[in-house]
């Protein structure tokens, strides 16, 4: 059952979502910008190193030696890159007619992301064809730069490397290029599903996060891009992680789709000890909902990337916790044995649930991780961290695996991921939690009994749905650090939804761990609602 956290480090920016597409420029004055030591683009050309072989397993090979060394120092950047403030970076966007495998015969186009302001790391980018490997370089004749940053930018230097990339491809449309999936900012990358704009996003690893010992932030150092052949369905990429702990070697086979999946492997070696590995970790954010409207005074019913996690299991069970943002930081572990999937999902699919024009909370996307292989014994841990603004990623999911993270120890893990609006997942006969509402106990229409909360959660579709209205199915809540006051299930007339209603009592500073289900004539009937209450 889910626990009382420890300290974790606080909410970061939600970068990606603010570059990923955007070609809005703010307009606020600009630092005067040094001219860049770098070499000229054609000195730079006639440099070009000889392919090199390149393979997963020499990757690999090469993260393993490093592991066994201490952590390499990132270049410092340096000239008018290394000045750019926020304004200055804003003004900046690649120039889509310089598009790698821009030829007419690939599905898949690269579009590079320029370093400066936060992005201060350079991060290679390698093409690979034939299984060798070249770099592949940018320089300042591959980016716009709108007034007045224009003026002060040298003309066609070669940058010491990017802050990232986006992976484009006929996505809605045949004859247009959509962001498929970026790559921005330490390890975080995300990606989309057929008409989904960028919501949640993923990580290579989380380390220590959520522990008092501090997180440790692994990057991805390098990209390596084998060049697809013509007609290719599939887009294949691999990576090297690097951090003070450990290194590693991934692999990412992208397809795009609908529900748009990408199949990882991860191959890691420690060279310290490690508190906590999360595997797939996933980043979001949550605001407010039906449930955790707060003290908000929005004219939104909802405002979240994510609705909650779900957690499918072996056995078949499938659990639904709704997230929320908490008065505390808060923190839940959910066993499993190698779990069928895990992820953070936006059920609500309707405009009217958000509201938001500009947002499109409805078309965020859900994002599912089912385990390649066998995960053994672990939990997923969730964590929710306090927050004010719609701007900070405050929601963490990861998988721990029930194992020792010592110096010298290595291991391999893989992993499909699927974006989009209705991970495949959502394939069950038991009934869904449609809806959960939360407010003072008490009846209707007298005085509210403060004391107590009551919970409200509507379940609808699978089985359940067939039954009549008399059926003869049963509730099942259990409560820790608290006590149920009144339970009471009815099938609402006119509809298939089933709804349950059941009010608690707890002393105050408690947290109240709340379990609730519907089963029916020998078997489950709905998936198990999960749900945290602090108690203030």
């Amino acid at each position: 059952m889910p626990k009382r956290a420890l300290p974790a480090s606080p909410a970061r920016r939600r970068l990606l979502r603010q570059l990923a597409g955007s070609t809005a420029f703010a307009a606020c004055g600009l630092p005067a910008l040094a001219q860049d030591a770098a070499q000229p683009a054609d000195a730079a050309a006639a440099e070009q190193p000889s392919p090199q072989p390149f393979t997963f397993d020499t990757l690999t090979e090469e993260m393993r030696q490093l592991a066994t060394q201490d952590p390499r120092q990132v270049q410092a950047l340096s000239g008018f890159l290394s000045q750019l403030d926020y304004d200055g970076y804003q003004r900046i966007q690649f120039n889509p007619e310089r598009a790698r495998w821009r030829d007419g015969e690939s599905l898949f186009q690269v579009n590079a992301f320029s370093l400066g302001w936060l992005f201060k790391e350079p991060v290679e980018l390698f093409e690979v064809v034939d299984g060798m490997k070249l770099p592949m370089t940018f320089s300042t004749a591959d980016f716009l730069y709108h007034e007045p940053l224009s003026k002060d930018v040298p003309k066609d230097i070669v940058m010491p490397g990017v802050a990232g990339f986006r992976l484009n491809a006929p996505l809605n449309r045949a004859d247009i290029f959509d962001e498929l999936v970026a790559f921005l900012g330490a390890s975080y990358f995300r990606a989309l599903g057929r008409g989904n704009r960028y919501g949640l996003s993923s990580r290579g690893l989380a380390v220590n996060t959520g522990l008092s010992s501090g997180e440790e932030f692994p990057r991805f150092s390098g990209f390596y891009l084998e060049r697809p052949v013509p007609g290719a369905d599939q887009a294949v990429l691999y990576a090297s992680l690097e951090s003070a702990s450990l290194t590693g070697a991934y692999r990412f086979a992208i397809r795009p789709g609908e529900n748009t999946e990408i199949d990882v492997t991860a191959r890691l070696f420690l060279r310290n000890d490690v508190e906590q590995i999360g595997i797939a970790p996933l980043t979001s954010m949550y605001l407010f909902g039906s449930a955790d409207k707060g003290n908000f005074d929005d004219y939104r019913p909802a405002v979240h990337d994510s609705q909650a996690l779900v957690l499918d299991t072996q056995g078949g069970d499938r659990f639904f916790r709704p997230l929320k943002n908490p008065p505390r930081l808060a923190s839940s572990y959910l066993g499993a044995m190698t779990p069928k999937a895990f992820g953070l999902v936006q059920r609500s699919r309707d405009f009217d649930d958000y509201l938001d024009a500009g947002a499109r909370y409805d078309l965020r996307p859900s994002l599912m991780i089912e385990p390649l292989g066998d995960w053994g014994k672990g939990f997923v841990r969730l964590v929710e961290i306090p927050s004010d603004l719609e701007g900070n990623d405050n929601i963490v999911a990861f998988w721990v695996p029930d194992a020792s993270f010592t110096q010298g120890a290595n291991f391999e893990v893989s992993y499909r991921m699927t974006w989009g609006m209705t991970p495949g997942s959502d394939e069950t006969e038991l009934a869904q939690v449609l809806r959960t509402r939360a407010g003072h106990g008490g009846v209707a229409g007298v005085k509210p009994a403060k004391d107590r909360r009551k919970f409200v959660i509507d379940f609808s579709g699978g089985l359940l749905s067939e039954l009549p209205d008399n059926a003869e199915v049963s509730p099942t809540v259990q409560v820790n650090n608290g006590e149920i006051v009144e339970t009471v299930l009815s099938c609402i007339d006119g509809t298939k939804t089933w709804r349950l209603v059941t009010e608690i009592s707890a002393p105050d500073d408690s947290i109240v761990e709340i379990k609730a289900g519907l089963s029916g004539y020998g078997r489950k009937l709905s998936e198990t609602w999960l749900y945290q209450w602090v108690k203030e």
